[in-house]
């Protein structure tokens, strides 16, 4: 049977009667309606085409001909659950072991980040004996309840901080407190998660982990300086906690010069626990967790199976060895580093015209324009990021801005696809980061429209 072909006010409609208010929409004002995608673009009802600067689920492009090809063909023939013996599973297993280091051995295959963490969470408990967790300032680590307790950017407007979660400063040195004057960073953050340690030991209390994203993503494309994880994971270990290593938006050749994020921390830093999804299924609901020999038999002694219906079945591996076949195939790691060091240069090159542009960090294709009212104060100019946003939306284009929930960030996020031709369609959107309003379509009167020429 034929889908029904709705008009977009019907189908908005219809949404706002079925689903409750909590799942919001963007641009809610007025929401774009995706009907198709390929590549770095999106195609709405009427076939305007607009670039994809907020999904970084569809890591290699949408509908990739051979990620398609591979979920279809494998649906053809058999999916089921991940009980029964079959190839797919421990191929992309011995897949992605070629991409981590050797001592990260252990895989678990789930469906979503926020399964890979909550997983993390228990055999973090399970190995250590202990409870508590120390996470950064902003962080965000998924949607269940054990994952809001320890994502600050979510518990802060729900129940609080609990007991046996503790919250270290995020090493920002754009707006932290240590910032790039600073001569040993890295040393300066490490020790106050080292203070949060010693004040949990105070309190009796026993630490099982550190979560931390490799890359902070949600609290504003945060490059955590070089030696950070090292020096962080001495004082965690010596309190008996294990290094949990977030994945989930920054891994999978994002950063361009390596596979994993928390490869830029140094050639020796290896976590105890990496958790990965979103790009590593490329829209397919696809997750993992990898580990230890050591981490993996604490949790097998307790007796009690692990097992996930649909995590690692015989569809799911299939998509995720194809999208590792295109990023090798089609070289996108050093896509993202050629095409982001091209993004980062025109950018810096705005940054010198426009003083609203405070700070432009990244590497590869993770990357963020940190928006200001003032170079002394660095204040965050939230409601200019908010219309930069719906001008890049108005002018058939898109963007993403870091949540302005927060005292500290208007940081315009831009995860572009790893696919070709990125850079080229995102030129004009720096263009217009940088001159202001133009002509063309003007956002609803419900969009702030501050003055954004300075």
């Amino acid at each position: 049977m034929a889908a029904v072909v709705r008009g977009k006010a019907e189908t908005l409609a219809l949404r706002r009667r079925l689903l409750s208010d909590s799942c919001r929409l963007f641009y809610p004002e007025d929401p774009i309606k995706i009907v198709r995608g390929q590549g770095q673009y999106l195609y709405d009802e009427e076939g305007a085409e607009y670039l994809d600067c907020i999904n970084n689920v569809a890591h290699v492009g949408h509908c990739h001909p051979v990620v398609v090809r591979a979920a279809h063909g494998q649906n053809q023939m058999l999916n089921t659950n991940s009980r029964y013996l079959h190839d797919n599973i421990v191929d992309y297993a011995q897949r992605l072991s070629e991409t981590l280091p050797e001592k990260l051995c252990v895989f678990y295959f789930l469906n979503s980040g926020s399964e890979a963490n909550d997983l993390a969470l228990r055999l973090a408990r399970q190995y250590t004996g202990h409870w508590d967790v120390v996470v950064l300032d902003h962080a965000y680590h998924g949607h269940l309840s054990s994952l809001i307790d320890i994502s600050p950017y979510k518990f802060r407007d729900l129940d609080g901080q609990k007991e046996w979660v503790h919250v270290a400063p995020l090493p920002d040195t754009y707006r932290g407190l240590y910032r790039e004057d600073h001569p040993n960073p890295a040393g300066a953050y490490a020790s106050e998660v080292q203070h949060v340690v010693n004040s949990v030991q105070e309190k009796g209390r026993k630490i099982a982990a550190f979560f931390v994203e490799s890359l902070p993503s949600v609290a504003g494309q945060i490059i955590p300086p070089a030696g950070y994880f090292p020096k962080v994971a001495e004082h965690i270990h010596r309190a008996g906690g294990l290094f949990v290593a977030d994945e989930i938006q920054v891994g999978f050749g994002r950063v361009g010069k390596h596979f994993w994020a928390f490869q830029l921390q140094g050639e020796d830093f290896v976590p105890d626990i990496v958790t990965m999804g979103k790009s590593i299924g490329n829209g397919h609901p696809v997750a993992c967790v990898a580990t230890t020999q050591a981490v993996a038999r604490a949790f097998e002694a307790t007796g009690v199976e692990y097992f996930n219906t649909f995590g690692g079945s015989p569809v799911s591996c299939a998509v995720g060895l194809a999208v590792l076949d295109v990023l090798e195939k089609e070289q996108l790691r050093a896509h993202a580093a050629s095409v982001g060091s091209v993004l980062m240069e025109l950018l810096q090159q705005q940054k010198a015209k426009h003083p609203i542009i405070g700070d432009v960090r990244g590497i590869g294709l993770f990357i963020g324009v940190d928006l200001i009212k003032d170079t002394a104060t660095r204040t965050p100019a939230t409601e200019e990021a908010n219309y930069v946003v719906s001008r890049y939306y108005f002018s058939n284009r898109v963007a993403s801005a870091a949540s302005p929930d927060w005292e500290g960030a208007a940081v315009l996020l831009l995860p572009l696809p790893l696919c070709p031709w990125a850079l080229r369609a995102t030129e004009g959107c720096l263009q217009e980061l940088a001159s202001g309003p133009e002509r063309g379509r003007e956002p609803p009167s419900g969009y702030p429209h501050p003055d954004t020429t300075h």
